[in-house]
């Protein structure tokens, strides 16, 4: 019913901004009582992200911080609480992350769909491959992190490349790259 109810909230909040939206032509940047900047579709985006995000995660953004990293063997998902003795979102984010393990091995990735109101790229190569792919959560000292790892070069091409657009729809600045784990 949650999941029903958010994509109701979602599809209406689209429509509602689209009926909203009024042709360039009758606005006038050259006068400044008319002008006004629109965000780019980009921050749009990333803000819709980040509001969806807190909904589905059950945590908040501005409380938290998420790195996304990339390993010969697979890579990460880290969340942590900004603040050490937040110990509410650290909680929750354990639970998130536990969660997520579960879901995503038995090739479920709903979750990210709905925070990025997309399926994210590699996700269906990460299902089709599930049986290779091998996920684990540990907790740290602000939150958890989730280990994904593969011995399978088609599923590690998956997981990378379901990695990289997660830094890049998150806005992390984390490394595309592969790196050494630490």
């Amino acid at each position: 019913m949650k999941v029903f109810s958010l994509a109701v909230i979602l599809a209406f909040g689209v429509f509602s901004s689209l009926a909203q939206e009024k042709p360039a032509a009758q606005a006038s940047p050259m006068c400044p009582a008319h002008y006004q900047q629109k965000p780019s579709s980009r921050d749009q985006h990333h803000e819709g992200v980040e509001q969806r995000g807190d909904e589905v995660m059950g945590f908040s953004h501005e409380k938290t911080t998420h790195h996304f990293r990339l390993y010969a063997d697979g890579g990460a998902i880290e969340v942590e609480a900004n603040d050490a003795q937040d110990t509410a979102s650290r909680d929750e984010i354990r639970s998130h992350l536990e969660h997520i393990v579960a879901m995503f091995a038995a090739g479920n990735f709903s979750a990210p769909m709905l925070i990025h109101a997309q399926n994210p790229p590699g996700t269906e190569e990460m299902r089709k491959l599930r049986e290779s792919i091998q996920y684990e959560v540990e907790n740290t000292g602000r939150g958890a992190r989730i280990r994904i790892t593969t011995k399978d070069p088609q599923a590690l091409s998956a997981v990378h490349v379901f990695l990289r657009f997660q830094i890049s729809d998150h806005q992390t600045g984390d490394s595309l790259d592969v790196t050494k784990r630490p």
